[in-house]
């Protein structure tokens, strides 16, 4: 027969155990949480995993180092942080295109454990990122032009769609060029949207195109860098104008040879690549006169540019580029919508607040997210190069177009 005693000691066991037994479930189900393969922030000051893809070698290495750069001024200037929280930027080299960036990206996301991605040069490579970045539930905040794709749930862009700046300038060329104008760019996704987005509107304002057929020609990508043949075509063909989308190593060959050429009397309009950042001073004289389109040129006059080119021109040399300003926007969009999804901070409470953000304050100007495309709804600007001082600068001519909305 069991004592009065015994039992009340069995009791005290049996309650020590549970509490035991408690204790472990919590510690262990917190040790899981902390370990589980979905990225998140802890509350108040953990720190964050932001993934920046940007080409750091190949053709558009300056055009990657700027979106690198401009990210990095964003949080030097905010104590490295972003909502709040401690940023861990993980930086991967995008390359050329697909077959380097993807490999990369995927690192990002499966290596990584990043909250979100930014960055990323090429349109193609945005096309091949996006299946991974959905499939993970990753937003993706690029900051360089992004081609058309069927999902944008995840999308956003601060920069501008791909076909944006030729459809900004067409109306400008209709006008202004009395006679057919050539089209000419890179044979690759960013190349064909650009393209495109001159020559569609230019025709349908009623411009004709110089080129034989009325088709673009399109130069082998990323290996031309012998013009001659192509500058010869347009000679041959009796254009009026050129309209021309190149950029990074690619514009600096183009710009120089055309210079050279027998063409070099025939006005040369283009996206603003063509004479953005670095590659102008490698350009040099040859590149005076050119008028591009563009949403943003340093000399634009408020106050959050002037700002905005203070702190870039404290760090580099030469005036910011719209690869630097754009990627500067896309950290402070991360910046207020980490801010805005509060303590339960995940992917997916992070593009919530993404899609909740009303109007940037950019040096840009102000513009918002397209609620069609999440892109930005922005004034375009027509440049000139010209001496400003003793450099040569894209300086504002006018405003041309607003489009994204």
């Amino acid at each position: 027969m069991t004592s009065a005693r015994g039992a009340r000691t069995r009791r005290t066991s049996t309650r020590r155990v549970r509490a035991t037994g408690l204790l472990l479930l919590v510690t262990a189900l917190g040790a899981s949480g902390c370990s589980s393969g979905s990225p998140s922030a802890a509350a108040g000051s953990g720190s964050v995993r932001i993934g920046l893809l940007a080409s750091l070698s190949g053709t558009y290495k300056e055009v990657g180092t700027d979106l690198r750069d401009g990210f990095q001024l964003y949080l030097d200037s905010h104590q490295g942080k972003l909502g709040g929280h401690p940023v861990d930027l993980v930086v991967a080299d995008e390359g050329d295109g697909a077959p380097t960036a993807l490999p990369a990206a995927t690192k990002l996301v499966k290596q990584d454990k990043i909250l979100a991605m930014t960055g990323i040069v090429g349109a193609g490579s945005v096309a091949a990122v996006s299946p991974l970045l959905t499939e993970n539930r990753i937003p993706l905040v690029s900051s360089n032009g992004r081609p058309v794709v069927k999902d944008v749930s995840r999308q956003w862009s601060t920069s501008f769609m791909s076909d944006d700046p030729g459809a900004a300038i067409a109306q400008y060329v209709h006008d202004t060029v009395q006679g057919p104008v050539f089209a000419i760019g890179p044979d690759y996704q960013g190349g064909w949207d650009e393209l495109r987005g001159f020559t569609d509107a230019f025709t349908k304002a009623g411009g004709q195109l110089a080129n034989p057929g009325g088709k673009t020609l399109f130069t082998p990508f990323p290996q031309t860098n012998d013009f001659t043949p192509y500058l010869t075509q347009i000679k041959n063909s009796h254009a009026k104008a050129v309209y021309c989308f190149y950029a990074g190593g690619a514009a600096v060959d183009f710009v120089k040879q055309y210079a050279q050429s027998d063409v070099a009397g025939i006005p040369l309009y283009a996206a603003g690549f063509l004479t953005e950042g670095g590659v102008l001073n490698a350009q040099g004289d040859a590149a005076k006169g050119i008028q591009s389109v563009l949403n943003y040129a340093p000399d634009l006059d408020n106050a959050t540019n002037r700002s905005f080119v203070s702190a870039w021109q404290a760090k580099h040399s030469g005036p910011p580029t719209t690869y630097a300003m754009a990627s500067y926007d896309a950290a402070a969009v991360l910046d207020q919508a980490i801010a805005a999804a509060g303590k339960n901070l995940t992917p997916e409470t992070l593009n919530t607040a993404i899609g909740g953000l009303g109007q940037i304050d950019s040096p840009r100007g102000t513009w918002e997210f397209g609620k069609n495309t999440h892109s930005p709804v922005q004034k375009w600007y027509l440049r000139q190069v010209k001496s400003d001082g003793r450099a040569l600068s894209n300086l504002t001519v006018q405003d041309l177009a607003t489009l994204g909305n």
